[in-house]
């Protein structure tokens, strides 16, 4: 790891923090990483693995949304029912 503080994961794209979430993993499987240094990577990729989880149902809500008209055609979204 270097000494450059990691981006906030709230401000990480869904591509970054699934890259990030990646090497994380890969840390920890391999098996090299000191206790405290685990304890940290695993609480970090589970805050990783929330933002991906946030991000997909944020993009599945935004997909249901869009209407299409009876050819299949998008003809825009309507509002998601909140209830």
């Amino acid at each position: 790891m270097t000494d450059t503080p990691a981006p906030s994961v709230e401000e990480m794209s869904f591509e970054q923090a699934m890259r990030e979430l990646e090497t994380v993993v890969g840390q920890l499987e391999r098996g090299d990483v000191a206790l405290d240094a685990s304890i940290a990577l695993y609480e970090r990729g589970a805050a990783l693995k929330k933002r991906c989880e946030d991000e997909l149902k944020r993009a599945e809500e935004k997909v249901a949304a869009i209407t299409l008209d009876a050819s299949g055609t998008p003809t825009g979204t309507q509002p998601l029912d909140a209830g």
